[in-house]
């Protein structure tokens, strides 16, 4: 058998990488005969990187830029062997990962640092971009974005200014790896949907919300767009309305689900039109699997090429189940029987290799 195997990561525990080793271990134990090859997937947050960079073709680099606190760090990003494109993550430079969790203050962080590898990526030459906005640590609405790449933004975002924006952008094709659908403002917003997971009180989430209504008053102002309800504005604290109020600056504008984004820096069809079954998974398999995660990206890939996948969950509910099921996979968890978070969180890869010799066994 030709067998792909396509994971996202388990957050907080394992990389796609990780997973897509211990899975390809244990099925390897049981038929050591078939042809196994990886494809590790992400959705556009942390790990995509490392993701596309193991599917091969790819070069890594990295850039001085500044951390969510303004702080100066060093941040990865990605270029293809012929110099024709780039993947920049803003997790590796605007991430909360970034951020200490006894240090995270969602009223400071900034979304400059991705602002900076965005102009990396144009000293480069580089004018083909997928930007995954993914795990964020910032609410500031793309103003420090913007300001890196030359625009004039006040302390209070209450005016912008957009003359010196670098004239390169306009040649500037970039596909933004997005999966959230909220609007910019309000009780389905950037700043109350995902402010308190980035430290936001509700009183930072009051003045977060009121700010972001301040820069989308003077950004739409300055661009002719409107914006702030679009879906996907609320994205990565507002990064998503600041790009898409610079459409009609840039050579074109995306916003596309992570994982198809990821899928296509990674070759993934080209490897899932060669392959006999499709292992896939994520962390946990839960209600929210339905709404556009990877294990149901690569599930739907994997139906409509006619290929059997199997998604393997480090938890699973039966609404994770019941999603996959309807696009033609099958669920499984990683430990049989399930341990807890805690117990998985220890045996690191462990229980991977053994769920990759149970299934290999049981074809």
């Amino acid at each position: 058998m030709r067998v792909l195997i396509a994971p996202d990561s388990y957050k907080g525990t394992l990389t796609s990488v990780e997973v897509a080793k211990a899975l390809s271990e244990g099925w390897r134990r049981a038929r050591p005969g078939d042809e196994v090859r990886l494809a590790p997937l992400a959705d556009g947050g942390e790990g995509t990187l490392v993701a596309i960079e193991a599917a091969g073709g790819w070069q890594r680099r990295e850039a001085v830029v500044r951390d969510p606190l303004g702080r100066s760090i060093c941040a990865p990003w990605l270029v293809r062997n012929d110099a024709s494109a780039a993947v920049v993550e803003m997790a590796a430079a605007s991430g909360l990962s970034r951020v200490a969790a006894e240090d995270r203050d969602a009223t400071r962080a900034t979304s400059a640092g991705t602002g900076d590898l965005l102009r990396a990526a144009l000293d480069a030459g580089i004018r083909d971009v997928v930007l995954g906005i993914g795990g964020s640590a910032t609410t500031d609405g793309a103003a420090g974005l913007l300001a890196a790449l030359g625009a004039r933004v006040s302390d209070d975002l209450a005016t912008v200014d957009l003359g010196g924006l670098d004239p390169r952008l306009a040649e500037l094709h970039l596909r933004v790896a997005c999966d959230v659908t909220n609007p910019l403002l309000g009780a389905h917003g950037a700043a109350a949907v995902y402010g308190p997971q980035k430290g936001a009180s509700p009183e930072d989430v009051a003045r977060l919300d009121e700010r972001l209504a301040s820069w989308a008053d003077a950004l739409e102002a300055a661009t002719g767009r409107a914006e702030r309800d679009t879906a996907g504005a609320g994205a990565a604290g507002g990064v998503g309305f600041g790009l898409l109020c610079l459409a009609d600056r840039l050579g074109s504008l995306e916003l596309q689900p992570g994982v198809e984004l990821v899928m296509e820096a990674a070759g993934f069809e080209a490897a899932l039109a060669e392959a006999d079954l499709v292992l896939t998974g994520e962390g946990r398999i839960d209600a929210q699997t339905a709404f556009g995660k990877t294990a149901l990206g690569v599930a739907r890939r994997a139906k409509a090429a006619g290929v059997p996948c199997i998604a393997v969950g480090g938890s699973v509910t039966p609404e994770g189940i019941e999603a996959l099921a309807a696009v033609g996979a099958r669920a499984v968890g990683a430990s049989d029987p399930p341990i807890s978070l805690a117990e998985a969180i220890a045996a690191g890869a462990a229980p991977l290799v053994a769920c990759g010799e149970r299934l290999a066994r049981s074809i």
